[in-house]
């Protein structure tokens, strides 16, 4: 049995991004770990929100405006954010963007 049980060897090129509207796929799943890659079109978002486990979001390409609590700044390629859980966040599109979200479910508080 292989020790490798999920590679992208180019993520960019595993979600198209659909024009007037925002994509996802889970790439991996397990107990401790969810993979998401979105792609955006120019102007979707993502309304503020928050999650109950700590996430990474990493922007492979494009230009989004993200917030993150109060903090508002715009990713591009190799931007990265490492949120708590719990904290409001959105994301906004600028031009198309493909983002990969990590959920790190063993990470979660016991708060």
């Amino acid at each position: 049995m292989s020790a490798l049980s999920n590679c992208f060897v180019d993520l960019a090129a595993e979600v198209v991004i659909q024009e007037g509207g925002t994509i996802s796929r889970t790439l991996h799943q397990d107990g401790g770990l969810k993979v998401v890659l979105f792609g955006f079109d120019a102007g979707q978002e993502l309304s503020e929100h928050t999650a109950s486990v700590p996430a990474i979001m990493h922007f492979i390409d494009g230009e989004a405006e993200v917030t993150v609590g109060d903090h508002a700044s715009k990713a591009s390629a190799n931007s990265f954010y490492h949120l708590q859980a719990n904290v409001p966040h959105s994301i906004t599109a600028i031009r198309p963007t493909k983002m990969l979200l990590l959920l790190l479910k063993a990470a979660k508080s016991s708060s």
